[in-house]
């Protein structure tokens, strides 16, 4: 279907598309290294940079648990009401691009536990704490993969309700949530929030035209290839204000993520959040096409958005009409910006509240 063109401005694109990503490096340049020769850095191998060791917080259990995903670690931590008396309901999340799950996966997770599901927060592969080289690749099929392996993890987890499986998506992991879904049967509900949804119009409004998409896309496949020949990977940065390579730009952007890439005693709650990514990532993030996957979904889906939220007013709105289901529903939380449904309690508790309503309305 032909989908309208996004009015916002472009300013407003970019802060949506913080979630977009395919580049990231720490500095301003581009970097190579050998693909075997970036572990996380020794400060980051700290095993308290984790909730995992809180246990037991009010209503709900953390624990820390791993699975595998095409043969690699996965590592995530597990939010387990308290009290439970029978098997639960289970929700796996992901979020934004790049993430690690100390970033917004936690602040859906709690508040679900809270609400009696079962919510796994986890690390994809090649960041955070899980396994995978080279670090810091988005591979979007390897996330759809990661997703579907957290669902089997799930599944051998004596407390869960194993016909209450749900599925939630933050920014631009709605894009694999909702294509792990078409292929997932056990996925009983989704809910999709904020989404940065990867169509040729956000992507080009984003990058400033299809001549640019094109350019990095191309830039992003001269890297695939050198690493394929090499075993070398270049890295561009996630945010920067002088880099011009960097996925972002914007001040306020960059002053929002790249707190997240402090370390020391007093931030290891950020997990293991690194400013850069692989550049051959963007030869797979610009060329996918959730317009396309979204046509063969038929799960009960909630998509909840805004004025300002990533993508803008729009698509989000043409995207949810193009679902074939019928048992769907949208909700618009009028001019929230995208880091709200990061980070502000309020915005995050009407998501969860809508989403709990969603999940609990299909049992």
């Amino acid at each position: 279907m032909q989908f309208a063109r996004n009015r916002i401005n472009r300013r407003m694109v970019l802060r949506s598309m913080t979630t977009i990503a395919a580049a990231l490096g720490f500095g301003g340049v581009v970097t190579t290294q050998k693909s075997l020769a970036v572990p996380a850095p020794t400060n980051m191998q700290n095993p308290e940079n984790s909730t995992s060791n809180l246990g037991a917080i009010g209503s709900y259990t953390v624990e820390s648990v791993s699975f595998e995903s095409n043969g690699v670690t996965l590592v995530g931590n597990l939010y387990l009401p308290q009290g439970l008396t029978k098997p639960a309901p289970a929700v796996p999340i992901l979020g934004p691009v790049a993430f690690v799950k100390e970033q917004s996966p936690v602040q859906y997770a709690t508040r679900l536990a809270k609400a009696g599901f079962i919510a796994l927060a986890f690390d994809p592969c090649f960041h955070g704490a899980s396994g995978g080289e080279p670090r810091r690749y988005e591979h979007p099929q390897g996330k759809v993969a990661d997703f579907k392996a957290a669902i089997n993890y799930l599944l051998t987890r004596s407390e869960v309700d194993r016909n209450r499986i749900y599925a939630l998506g933050v920014c631009q992991g709605v894009n694999w949530t909702i294509q792990a879904t078409t292929e997932e049967p056990k996925i009983k509900a989704l809910a999709i929030v904020a989404g940065h949804y990867l169509t040729k119009e956000t992507i080009e409004e984003y990058n400033g035209g299809a001549e640019k998409t094109l350019a990095r896309i191309e830039r992003g496949q001269k890297a695939l290839a050198k690493y394929k020949a090499t075993g070398e990977v270049d890295y561009i940065p996630i945010v920067s204000l002088t880099d011009p390579h960097a996925l972002l730009t914007i001040k306020h952007i960059y002053e929002w993520y790249i707190r997240w890439a402090d370390r020391g005693p007093a931030w290891t709650f950020h997990g293991q959040w690194e400013n850069r990514i692989t550049a051959m990532s963007e030869a797979e993030i610009w060329t996918y096409r959730v317009d396309e996957t979204i046509q063969k979904l038929s799960t009960p889906t909630l998509m909840v958005h805004a004025d300002r939220a990533a993508s803008g007013e729009t698509i989000p709105k043409d995207l949810f009409a193009a679902i074939p289901t019928t048992d769907k529903k949208l909700v618009w939380l009028g001019n929230n910006v995208q880091f709200q449904f990061y980070e502000e309690p309020e915005t995050i508790d009407r998501c969860v509240a809508n989403i709990t309503e969603w999940f609990n309305s299909h049992t």
